[in-house]
């Protein structure tokens, strides 16, 4: 029964936590806030599985997670070289009917996972493609040519 409703009170005080910290959409999650997302959730499920009993000690390590957080956030908004450094900046995949190998390679990215996006948006060939962009969430932007 105790560990029922640590589970249930960690949850609550998690989802509130996530709440205070920031938003965005699930397409929109840089892999900056999944780390925060799953080091919360871990410290979260160390103090109902641990050795280490204390909610206290929980809550203070999971507040001071999110303080650091939200002090990064901040900073990030401030500058755009930590932005850059720890949300990424967007990659072009394919340019002018041009795939850029090195950057599918070093992405791992198939061209058959750019086309099947394509595909998704109504595109049926490449000639029809402009640009193809991997941003920063790990989507796939298509944009269709005017030609």
């Amino acid at each position: 029964m105790e560990a029922s409703v640590r589970a249930i009170l960690f949850y609550v005080f998690l989802v509130f936590v996530v709440r205070i910290v920031g938003r965005r959409p699930g397409k929109q999650i840089t892999p900056f806030e999944f780390v925060l997302v799953f080091f919360m959730g871990g410290l979260a499920l160390t103090a109902m599985v641990g050795d280490d009993a204390s909610l206290t000690n929980a809550f203070i390590q999971i507040l001071t997670v999110a303080l650091a957080h939200f002090c990064i956030a901040m900073a990030r908004t401030k500058s755009r070289w930590l932005a850059r450094l720890l949300d990424g900046t967007p990659l072009i995949l394919l340019e002018n009917g041009q795939w850029r190998s090195e950057t599918l390679s070093k992405m791992r990215i198939q061209d058959d996972d750019v086309m099947a996006q394509a595909r998704d948006q109504g595109i049926a060939t490449l000639d029809k493609i402009e640009i193809a962009i991997l941003e920063r969430n790990g989507q796939i932007s298509i944009i269709e040519g005017t030609k």
